[in-house]
């Protein structure tokens, strides 16, 4: 990559310029399309993102009935189980869905417990990954999480600091997720290819909240709502092991791949160097600009998303008032365009590196005020739009429609800047962003606790003015060239 090597010594071009080298040094391969390997694993990760934000929202719906008097057969705890001979009792007593009196804070409690085990895999999964690879990592996480999930309805009987300690291990088992996608995708998306590519696996993440959303609702008012939890478990145990079946590690061990794709992938991606070893530049990591740009951005826009994504379904029912069916419905709607909106900011992005209209920088910085300026703005808006549930669902969906643009932007920066360790400075990153979804739902209890209209009007305040916050400053030191000290050549060194 002679031209990359001169471009990163020359001090007197345009940044876009030096931006663009690496990624513009290479063409685009003939072979694309829905056919293609790399398209294949898009569209795999797409399902498995799907399942793992299917099972870490299912809560999110199911605690309204948990905490309410909504069991389908209008069973309301009066009749005593000894009145029910042989297997009529047993039947009754596994169609009971026990109701449980858990005040706001208890459930904002419950609803943080899964970042605080979150939190804690991201980094090690990361890092595990660049040593094991991310496929056995990734797939690990999966199923583990599925059979967890599995247990939801007993945590639950026997008490509150047992669901929360399983939300807990259910979290530790999801956090190695994202960072073994990234260290997978290091290996397989091209430059130029990397936002869409990326952005369609994302995809799954806000698609299995609108799935997970709309449904779970559904199967509390008719089955009861320990049967979300069976459903969903049951579903990812399967997909988890169909991973191991499908995925390969890099495109030089898939045994289907033709030659001309494997080549393209491998020679594109040929200046940025191997997987990261055993040791890591901890001391350079900790003094990069840019990777604390992307960190403070990540955490002021995941406190929004998360926000959201954990208390939608309590501002639709207290605020709001809709029942089960309609909550489940109504809160999921936003996540439509998400979904949609990550598919189209990469497809956009990677059009605009291209055709060398902006280079690598320019576009994460426009792409991640797109997705941070305006869902503050329209949060902004929410409380004083009143009741009105279309506008305030307009709104809402708007926001997290738009929020999907940074995953063109601060999302995919990290591979731009230190390739070799994606996975483990995603995990890093990710970190950050947890604890702002472990206080996040915390906060958001305690605020309408107090006051029901002042405490949402406050937490979407906050929200909005970190969102503006984390965009300052990721567009005054945001980069996207790789950095020095992420060379394999300085890792040698």
């Amino acid at each position: 990559m002679q031209s990359h090597a001169d471009n990163t010594q020359g001090g007197d071009e345009p940044e876009a310029e030096q931006d663009e080298a690496p990624l513009l040094s290479q063409q685009p391969s003939s072979h694309t399309g829905l056919c293609s390997t790399r398209c294949g694993l898009a569209l795999v990760l797409h399902v498995c993102l799907f399942m793992a934000y299917a099972l870490r929202v299912s809560l999110s719906i199911a605690i309204v009935a948990m905490t309410n008097s909504s069991h389908p057969h209008g069973w309301s705890g009066s009749a005593p189980r000894s009145s029910y001979p042989g297997f009529a009792q047993d039947m009754l007593s596994f169609l009971q869905t026990p109701m449980y009196n858990w005040s706001a804070e208890t459930q904002g409690i419950v609803l943080s417990s899964f970042f605080y085990g979150y939190s804690l895999t991201q980094a090690l999964g990361g890092y595990c990954s660049g040593l094991f690879g991310g496929k056995a990592v990734l797939g690990s996480g999966l199923l583990l999480s599925s059979v967890l999930t599995l247990l939801v309805p007993q945590a639950a009987e026997l008490g509150i600091s047992f669901l929360i300690g399983l939300q807990a291990l259910l979290g530790l088992a999801e956090g190695v997720i994202f960072p073994a996608q990234y260290t997978l995708w290091a290996k397989w998306a091209p430059p130029l290819e990397r936002s869409r590519l990326m952005n369609i696996a994302d995809a799954g993440c806000t698609f299995g909240t609108f799935f997970a959303l709309l449904v779970a609702g559904i199967i509390c008012q008719s089955l009861g709502w320990p049967f979300v939890f069976y459903i969903f478990g049951g579903v990812g145990c399967a997909w988890g092991l169909c991973w191991f079946l499908l995925v390969y590690e890099d495109p030089a061990h898939h045994p289907w791949i033709s030659a001309r794709e494997q080549e393209y992938i491998v020679s594109s991606l040929a200046h940025q160097g191997s997987s990261h070893g055993r040791s890591l530049p901890l001391v350079a990591m900790a003094k990069s600009l840019p990777l604390w740009a992307i960190t403070i951005a990540c955490f002021c826009t995941d406190w929004l998303f998360y926000m959201l994504l954990t208390s939608m379904p309590t501002f639709m029912s207290n605020v709001l008032h809709f029942d089960l069916r309609e909550n489940g419905l109504l809160s999921s709607l936003p996540y439509v365009g998400n979904g949609l909106g990550h598919i189209l900011a990469g497809l956009v992005a990677d059009f605009l590196l291209a055709r060398r209209v902006l280079g690598t920088a320019a576009v994460r910085k426009l792409f991640s005020a797109l997705g941070m300026l305006l869902p503050a703005i329209f949060l902004v808006a929410v409380p004083y739009i009143g009741c009105s549930s279309t506008v305030v669902v307009v709104l809402l969906t708007l926001a997290l429609t738009i929020i999907s643009m940074t995953g063109a932007g601060i999302n995919i920066n990290h591979i731009d800047i230190v390739p070799r360790y994606a996975g483990f400075l995603l995990g890093i990153t990710n970190t950050f962003g947890i604890v702002a979804g472990t206080i996040a739902p915390t906060a958001v209890g305690l605020l309408i606790s107090q006051d029901l209209q002042t405490g949402w009007r406050n937490a979407f305040f906050i929200s909005a003015a970190l969102n503006l916050f984390g965009l300052i400053f990721y567009i005054a030191f945001g980069s996207g060239t790789i950095q020095d000290w992420a060379r394999e050549d300085a890792a040698v060194q």
